[in-house]
């Protein structure tokens, strides 16, 4: 079997990314930079805030896009990979990771980038784009007979991952950040998601909405915010099911403590919604149409339960992006395969 691009390595030594990446000593303007990582957003370097204009109607509840695809690998799971395989001792180990797609592909880049090599363990169910994604950089991808959202970590991608690390065979060969339990992940989003939104709103946030994943982004963010204001309302979105197609959102609710991401701050979220499928992939085909953003279908779920907030609120609200529309395209076909059979049915009704 093809195993991808293996580098030939010494024992890696990881660069500090203090020394890689001085903030104060990169010019953003003039956008020139001595390797791909530092473009991965910083509050110097901030991912955008667009506001949304015709697909929300209540102009006393201003809703803005945070759109992660602005990071050079296409997703907010940038923020979090170089700091986690910073902190890494990897010496002669490969590094592997489940991911539904978006860490794995910004983890292959960082280690492309720095002669690392990378397994990517991924749930079959994740769209064919970003398999491909995956092994157009080379990591040697491993698909697990799972669904989107297992129930326990010992199931599905984290189960594969866990076997590798922990096995006598194979845990001397085998190292993983685990985006699950890695406070690094919530740091990430303390030290720059959070100082971002709170600057670029220059402090008049309301309301902050993201989805459960792994939970670092509304754990880092909602802690930063909550810190600036307790006032702010901090709320999470999950998927209405556990069998849902919403690659990167996990369903908490249900669970029992011991299976809920490790790093997840309840103290920190205000408010639970859930989302189903349809309603995520509807409002992110709408938001294209209308206010002409291509997002993925998590983004459409966040913005769904965002939209149902403007109906009965006042503020400023944050909606987290966490990539773009582009790698879901298989996925977006059969909502619109079924968006046309209906027009067509309307049709042959009225005639």
């Amino acid at each position: 079997m093809w195993r991808g691009v293996w580098h030939t390595h010494a024992k890696i030594k990881m660069v500090n990314r203090n020394k890689l990446l001085p903030d104060k000593g990169l010019d953003h303007k003039l956008r020139v930079y001595s390797d791909i990582t530092q473009l991965i957003a910083s509050p110097e370097n901030p991912t955008p805030l667009v506001r949304l204009n015709r697909i929300n109607p209540n102009k006393d509840f201003q809703i803005y896009l945070k759109l992660e695809r602005y990071n050079p690998f296409g997703s907010i799971k940038d923020r979090i990979v170089y700091e986690m395989l910073k902190a890494l001792e990897i010496g002669d180990k490969t590094v592997v990771e489940p991911s539904s797609g978006n860490t794995g592909i910004a983890l292959a880049c960082v280690a492309n980038a720095l002669g690392i090599p990378i397994e990517i363990v991924v749930p079959e169910r994740i769209p064919d784009e970003k398999k491909v994604m995956l092994k157009f950089l080379g990591a040697k991808v491993m698909e697990a007979d799972d669904a989107l959202c297992p129930l326990f970590p010992t199931e599905g991608a984290r189960g594969l991952v866990n076997g590798l690390i922990k096995s006598p065979a194979t845990k001397d060969s085998y190292i993983s950040p685990n985006q699950y339990e890695n406070e690094l992940n919530v740091e990430a989003h303390y030290q720059t998601t959070g100082p971002e939104i709170w600057r670029q709103t220059q402090g008049k946030i309301n309301y902050f909405f993201a989805g459960y994943g792994t939970c670092g982004t509304i754990t880092g963010v909602g802690r930063y915010l909550k810190e600036q204001n307790p006032e702010i309302k901090i709320i999470g979105v999950e998927p209405s099911s556990p069998n849902h197609k919403l690659p990167g959102m996990k369903r908490i609710t249900g669970l029992d403590e011991e299976f809920i991401p490790k790093i997840l701050d309840t103290s920190v979220v205000d408010d639970r919604v859930e989302v189903t499928d349809e309603d995520a992939y509807r409002t992110a085909i709408e938001l294209a149409r209308k206010d002409g953003i291509p997002v993925g279908p998590t983004t459409g779920a966040i913005l769904h339960v965002a939209l149902h907030y403007a109906k009965s609120n006042r503020g400023l609200a944050v909606v987290i992006s966490p990539d773009d529309a582009f790698k879901y395209a298989s996925f977006y076909q059969d909502i619109l395969e079924t968006e046309t059979k209906e027009i067509e049915e309307r049709k042959y009704e009225r005639t």
